[in-house]
Protein backbone atom coordinates (compact mmCIF):
# COMPACT_ATOMS: atom_id res chain seq x y z
CA UNK A 1 0.00 0.00 0.00
CA UNK A 2 1.19 3.44 -1.27
CA UNK A 3 2.38 5.90 2.00
CA UNK A 4 0.39 9.01 2.42
CA UNK A 5 4.16 10.94 0.95
CA UNK A 6 4.07 8.79 -1.94
CA UNK A 7 0.32 9.80 -2.75
CA UNK A 8 0.84 13.31 -2.13
CA UNK A 9 3.60 13.00 -4.65
CA UNK A 10 1.53 11.57 -7.00
CA UNK A 11 -0.53 14.48 -7.43
CA UNK A 12 1.77 17.13 -7.32
CA UNK A 13 2.89 15.46 -10.52
CA UNK A 14 -0.57 15.15 -11.92
CA UNK A 15 -0.44 19.04 -11.02
CA UNK A 16 2.45 19.94 -12.66
CA UNK A 17 1.64 17.98 -15.60
CA UNK A 18 -1.72 19.79 -16.16
CA UNK A 19 0.00 22.81 -15.89
CA UNK A 20 2.84 21.71 -18.71
CA UNK A 21 -0.16 21.12 -20.94
CA UNK A 22 -1.60 24.68 -19.67
CA UNK A 23 2.05 26.41 -20.05
CA UNK A 24 3.06 24.67 -23.57
CA UNK A 25 1.31 24.24 -27.57
CA UNK A 26 4.48 22.22 -28.40
CA UNK A 27 5.56 18.62 -27.14
CA UNK A 28 7.53 15.81 -28.26
CA UNK A 29 6.85 11.78 -27.11
CA UNK A 30 10.39 10.55 -26.70
CA UNK A 31 11.56 7.09 -25.70
CA UNK A 32 14.02 6.94 -23.12
CA UNK A 33 15.57 2.97 -23.00
CA UNK A 34 18.77 3.14 -21.94
CA UNK A 35 19.07 6.22 -20.71
CA UNK A 36 20.12 6.61 -17.24
CA UNK A 37 19.21 9.10 -14.84
CA UNK A 38 23.18 10.88 -15.32
CA UNK A 39 22.42 11.46 -19.06
CA UNK A 40 19.06 12.67 -18.29
CA UNK A 41 19.85 15.34 -16.00
CA UNK A 42 22.75 16.29 -18.28
CA UNK A 43 20.09 16.67 -21.19
CA UNK A 44 17.70 18.58 -18.83
CA UNK A 45 21.03 21.27 -17.93
CA UNK A 46 20.89 21.54 -22.19
CA UNK A 47 17.48 21.83 -22.67
CA UNK A 48 16.92 24.31 -19.67
CA UNK A 49 14.77 27.81 -20.57
CA UNK A 50 14.06 25.82 -23.93
CA UNK A 51 12.24 22.41 -23.11
CA UNK A 52 10.94 20.86 -20.53
CA UNK A 53 11.30 17.29 -20.05
CA UNK A 54 8.23 15.20 -18.04
CA UNK A 55 8.83 11.57 -16.62
CA UNK A 56 6.28 9.94 -14.95
CA UNK A 57 4.13 6.65 -15.08
CA UNK A 58 1.97 6.35 -18.08
CA UNK A 59 -1.03 5.20 -16.14
CA UNK A 60 -0.79 8.40 -14.02
CA UNK A 61 0.12 10.91 -17.81
CA UNK A 62 -2.98 8.70 -19.52
CA UNK A 63 -5.12 9.27 -16.22
CA UNK A 64 -4.49 13.29 -16.25
CA UNK A 65 -4.83 13.46 -20.21
CA UNK A 66 -8.15 11.67 -19.65
CA UNK A 67 -9.07 14.60 -17.65
CA UNK A 68 -8.07 17.37 -20.03
CA UNK A 69 -10.25 15.72 -22.46
CA UNK A 70 -13.26 15.70 -20.49
CA UNK A 71 -12.28 19.56 -19.73
CA UNK A 72 -12.93 20.54 -23.12
CA UNK A 73 -9.48 19.46 -24.49
CA UNK A 74 -10.91 16.39 -27.20
CA UNK A 75 -7.51 17.13 -29.40
CA UNK A 76 -5.32 15.44 -26.81
CA UNK A 77 -6.57 11.82 -27.16
CA UNK A 78 -4.30 11.27 -29.89
CA UNK A 79 -1.41 11.65 -27.35
CA UNK A 80 -3.23 9.66 -24.51
CA UNK A 81 -3.08 6.80 -27.41
CA UNK A 82 0.68 7.13 -27.77
CA UNK A 83 1.43 6.69 -23.70
CA UNK A 84 3.38 3.27 -23.76
CA UNK A 85 5.94 1.53 -22.96
CA UNK A 86 8.89 3.63 -22.21
CA UNK A 87 8.14 7.23 -22.91
CA UNK A 88 8.50 10.70 -21.74
CA UNK A 89 7.01 14.00 -22.59
CA UNK A 90 9.24 17.11 -23.75
CA UNK A 91 6.91 20.02 -23.28
CA UNK A 92 7.97 23.71 -25.74
CA UNK A 93 6.61 26.81 -27.19
CA UNK A 94 9.80 27.18 -29.17
CA UNK A 95 11.08 26.06 -32.87
CA UNK A 96 10.22 22.21 -32.87
CA UNK A 97 13.04 21.35 -35.38
CA UNK A 98 15.97 23.48 -33.31
CA UNK A 99 14.48 21.95 -30.03
CA UNK A 100 14.70 18.10 -32.01
CA UNK A 101 18.07 18.69 -33.05
CA UNK A 102 19.11 19.48 -29.34
CA UNK A 103 17.25 16.41 -27.75
CA UNK A 104 19.23 14.26 -30.83
CA UNK A 105 22.40 15.32 -29.94
CA UNK A 106 23.00 14.71 -26.25
CA UNK A 107 23.98 11.17 -26.65
CA UNK A 108 26.46 8.79 -24.54
CA UNK A 109 28.30 6.00 -26.40
CA UNK A 110 27.73 2.98 -24.56
CA UNK A 111 28.70 -0.63 -24.60
CA UNK A 112 27.05 -3.66 -26.59
CA UNK A 113 24.39 -5.81 -24.70
CA UNK A 114 23.64 -8.81 -24.42
CA UNK A 115 20.19 -9.10 -26.13
CA UNK A 116 20.06 -5.85 -27.39
CA UNK A 117 19.42 -4.79 -30.80
CA UNK A 118 22.35 -3.97 -32.65
CA UNK A 119 22.54 -0.08 -33.55
CA UNK A 120 24.63 0.18 -36.26
CA UNK A 121 27.34 -2.71 -37.85
CA UNK A 122 30.40 -3.66 -36.07
CA UNK A 123 33.55 -4.50 -37.79
CA UNK A 124 36.96 -5.11 -35.82
CA UNK A 125 39.20 -4.58 -38.02
CA UNK A 126 43.04 -6.47 -38.08
CA UNK A 127 45.59 -6.18 -36.62
CA UNK A 128 47.50 -6.89 -32.94
CA UNK A 129 44.57 -6.55 -29.49
CA UNK A 130 45.49 -6.01 -26.07
CA UNK A 131 44.26 -9.23 -25.68
CA UNK A 132 46.17 -12.06 -23.61
CA UNK A 133 47.06 -15.57 -25.43
CA UNK A 134 45.02 -17.16 -23.22
CA UNK A 135 41.98 -15.80 -25.25
CA UNK A 136 43.05 -17.87 -28.16
CA UNK A 137 39.71 -20.64 -27.40
CA UNK A 138 37.40 -17.94 -26.80
CA UNK A 139 38.25 -16.25 -29.81
CA UNK A 140 38.28 -19.76 -31.92
CA UNK A 141 34.93 -20.35 -30.41
CA UNK A 142 34.13 -17.20 -32.41
CA UNK A 143 35.33 -18.38 -35.92
CA UNK A 144 37.74 -15.45 -35.81
CA UNK A 145 41.70 -16.15 -37.26
CA UNK A 146 44.07 -15.20 -35.00
CA UNK A 147 47.81 -15.71 -34.42
CA UNK A 148 50.27 -14.83 -31.27
CA UNK A 149 52.28 -11.53 -32.27
CA UNK A 150 54.68 -10.62 -29.22
CA UNK A 151 52.96 -11.80 -26.40
CA UNK A 152 49.52 -10.62 -27.86
CA UNK A 153 47.08 -11.91 -29.89
CA UNK A 154 46.69 -10.91 -33.72
CA UNK A 155 43.23 -10.57 -35.46
CA UNK A 156 44.16 -12.01 -39.32
CA UNK A 157 41.50 -10.45 -41.00
CA UNK A 158 38.67 -8.45 -40.26
CA UNK A 159 35.60 -9.57 -38.60
CA UNK A 160 31.82 -8.65 -39.43
CA UNK A 161 30.97 -9.20 -35.61
CA UNK A 162 27.55 -7.33 -35.55
CA UNK A 163 25.28 -6.70 -38.27
CA UNK A 164 22.36 -3.81 -37.85
CA UNK A 165 19.04 -4.68 -36.14
CA UNK A 166 20.47 -8.10 -34.98
CA UNK A 167 20.19 -9.40 -31.29
CA UNK A 168 23.44 -9.20 -29.29
CA UNK A 169 24.83 -13.08 -28.13
CA UNK A 170 26.60 -12.86 -24.72
CA UNK A 171 29.84 -13.69 -26.51
CA UNK A 172 30.33 -10.84 -29.07
CA UNK A 173 29.21 -8.38 -25.88
CA UNK A 174 32.20 -9.98 -23.47
CA UNK A 175 34.47 -9.46 -26.46
CA UNK A 176 33.49 -5.58 -27.27
CA UNK A 177 34.13 -5.41 -23.32
CA UNK A 178 37.18 -6.93 -23.27
CA UNK A 179 38.40 -5.35 -26.30
CA UNK A 180 36.87 -2.08 -24.39
CA UNK A 181 34.76 -1.27 -27.43
CA UNK A 182 31.60 0.63 -26.88
CA UNK A 183 30.10 0.76 -30.44
CA UNK A 184 26.71 2.17 -29.57
CA UNK A 185 25.42 5.37 -28.46
CA UNK A 186 22.44 6.03 -26.49
CA UNK A 187 19.63 9.11 -25.97
CA UNK A 188 16.18 10.29 -26.37
CA UNK A 189 14.71 9.42 -29.40
CA UNK A 190 11.71 11.50 -30.81
CA UNK A 191 8.80 8.88 -31.48
CA UNK A 192 6.05 11.46 -31.88
CA UNK A 193 5.36 15.24 -32.22
CA UNK A 194 2.13 17.09 -30.89
CA UNK A 195 1.97 20.67 -32.18
CA UNK A 196 -1.25 22.90 -31.35
CA UNK A 197 -3.59 19.40 -31.52
CA UNK A 198 -1.92 17.65 -34.49
CA UNK A 199 0.41 14.52 -33.89
CA UNK A 200 3.18 13.85 -36.61
CA UNK A 201 6.43 11.60 -37.27
CA UNK A 202 9.13 13.59 -36.70
CA UNK A 203 10.31 13.03 -40.10
CA UNK A 204 7.98 16.04 -41.52
CA UNK A 205 10.05 18.48 -39.65
CA UNK A 206 12.87 17.74 -41.84
CA UNK A 207 11.13 19.27 -44.53
CA UNK A 208 12.20 22.14 -45.65
CA UNK A 209 10.81 25.38 -47.23
CA UNK A 210 12.48 24.64 -50.57
CA UNK A 211 11.12 21.41 -50.99
CA UNK A 212 7.82 22.39 -50.54
CA UNK A 213 7.88 25.35 -52.55
CA UNK A 214 9.12 23.11 -55.11
CA UNK A 215 6.45 20.71 -54.72
CA UNK A 216 4.23 23.61 -55.00
CA UNK A 217 5.66 24.55 -58.06
CA UNK A 218 5.33 21.08 -59.74
CA UNK A 219 1.58 21.27 -58.73
CA UNK A 220 1.08 24.38 -60.22
CA UNK A 221 2.81 23.05 -63.69
CA UNK A 222 0.43 19.92 -63.48
CA UNK A 223 -2.52 22.16 -63.00
CA UNK A 224 -1.80 24.27 -66.15
CA UNK A 225 -1.11 21.60 -68.36
CA UNK A 226 -4.11 19.44 -67.88
CA UNK A 227 -6.05 22.96 -68.20
CA UNK A 228 -4.53 23.65 -71.73
CA UNK A 229 -5.00 20.00 -72.75
CA UNK A 230 -8.37 20.24 -72.39
CA UNK A 231 -9.34 23.74 -72.98
CA UNK A 232 -10.86 24.77 -69.41
CA UNK A 233 -8.94 28.22 -68.62
CA UNK A 234 -8.24 28.09 -64.94
CA UNK A 235 -5.87 30.92 -62.84
CA UNK A 236 -2.48 29.15 -63.03
CA UNK A 237 -3.17 28.48 -67.29
CA UNK A 238 -3.97 32.05 -68.40
CA UNK A 239 -0.50 33.27 -68.66
CA UNK A 240 0.44 30.18 -70.58
CA UNK A 241 -2.74 30.86 -72.71
CA UNK A 242 -2.11 34.50 -73.17
CA UNK A 243 1.82 33.65 -74.31
CA UNK A 244 0.57 30.94 -76.88
CA UNK A 245 -2.09 33.46 -78.15
CA UNK A 246 0.61 36.09 -78.35
CA UNK A 247 3.02 33.38 -80.37
CA UNK A 248 0.27 33.19 -82.91
CA UNK A 249 -0.17 36.24 -83.40
CA UNK A 250 3.24 36.64 -83.61
CA UNK A 251 3.71 34.09 -86.43
CA UNK A 252 0.40 35.39 -88.52
CA UNK A 253 2.02 38.95 -88.31
CA UNK A 254 5.51 37.57 -89.75
CA UNK A 255 4.20 35.98 -92.62
CA UNK A 256 1.63 38.39 -93.72
CA UNK A 257 1.56 42.48 -93.69
CA UNK A 258 -0.40 42.80 -90.60
CA UNK A 259 1.21 44.53 -87.81
CA UNK A 260 0.57 45.30 -84.01
CA UNK A 261 3.43 47.47 -82.01
CA UNK A 262 4.54 43.96 -80.44
CA UNK A 263 5.65 42.41 -83.63
CA UNK A 264 7.23 45.83 -85.31
CA UNK A 265 10.53 45.12 -84.10
CA UNK A 266 10.28 41.20 -85.76
CA UNK A 267 9.18 42.94 -88.86
CA UNK A 268 12.03 44.80 -89.06
CA UNK A 269 14.51 42.14 -88.51
CA UNK A 270 12.70 39.76 -90.98
CA UNK A 271 12.50 43.51 -93.80
CA UNK A 272 16.46 43.91 -93.08
CA UNK A 273 18.33 40.89 -91.19
CA UNK A 274 21.92 43.07 -92.03
CA UNK A 275 20.62 45.67 -90.23
CA UNK A 276 20.64 43.38 -86.80
CA UNK A 277 24.21 41.79 -87.34
CA UNK A 278 26.25 43.89 -86.08
CA UNK A 279 24.62 44.69 -82.66
CA UNK A 280 25.98 41.83 -80.19
CA UNK A 281 29.51 43.20 -80.88
CA UNK A 282 31.94 45.15 -83.45
CA UNK A 283 32.95 43.19 -86.53
CA UNK A 284 36.94 41.80 -86.56
CA UNK A 285 38.47 41.51 -89.81
CA UNK A 286 36.75 40.27 -92.60
CA UNK A 287 34.04 38.15 -90.56
CA UNK A 288 31.35 40.51 -91.60
CA UNK A 289 30.19 38.25 -95.03
CA UNK A 290 30.47 35.21 -92.53
CA UNK A 291 28.03 36.50 -90.13
CA UNK A 292 25.79 38.02 -92.61
CA UNK A 293 25.23 34.93 -93.64
CA UNK A 294 25.09 33.01 -90.29
CA UNK A 295 21.96 35.66 -89.65
CA UNK A 296 20.20 35.04 -92.94
CA UNK A 297 20.58 31.10 -92.41
CA UNK A 298 18.78 31.86 -88.67
CA UNK A 299 16.53 33.88 -90.31
CA UNK A 300 15.16 31.62 -92.45
CA UNK A 301 15.17 28.72 -90.19
CA UNK A 302 12.93 31.29 -87.80
CA UNK A 303 10.65 32.13 -90.66
CA UNK A 304 9.90 28.35 -91.21
CA UNK A 305 9.37 27.56 -87.84
CA UNK A 306 7.44 30.34 -87.35
CA UNK A 307 5.06 28.74 -90.71
CA UNK A 308 4.42 25.68 -89.38
CA UNK A 309 3.34 27.02 -86.17
CA UNK A 310 0.87 28.91 -87.89
CA UNK A 311 -0.47 25.97 -89.89
CA UNK A 312 -0.87 24.00 -86.77
CA UNK A 313 -2.98 26.84 -85.13
CA UNK A 314 -1.71 27.17 -81.72
CA UNK A 315 -4.07 27.86 -78.84
CA UNK A 316 -6.84 28.79 -81.66
CA UNK A 317 -7.04 25.12 -82.71
CA UNK A 318 -8.18 24.05 -86.22
CA UNK A 319 -10.95 26.21 -88.33
CA UNK A 320 -14.12 26.59 -86.97
CA UNK A 321 -12.91 25.27 -83.39
CA UNK A 322 -15.30 27.04 -80.82
CA UNK A 323 -13.33 28.45 -78.47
Amino acid sequence: MASKKTRERKYVLAEELEQHFDNYSKLFMVTVDNVGSNQLHEIRKNLRGRALIYCGKNTQMRRVIRKLEEAGRPELEQVRAKCKLNVALVFTNEDLATIKDLIEENKMPAAAKAGALAQVDVIIEKGVTSLEPSMTSFLQALNIGTKITKGSIEIINDVHLLHKGVRVDPSQAALLQKLEMQPFSYGLVVLYVYDNGSLFEPSVLEITDEQIMASFQCGLRNVAAVSLAIGQPTLVSVPYSILLAFRNLLSMAAVTEHTFPGAAKVKEYLADPSAFVFESGPATGGGGAPAAAAAAAVVEEEEEEEEEMAAGGGLFGEEGDDY
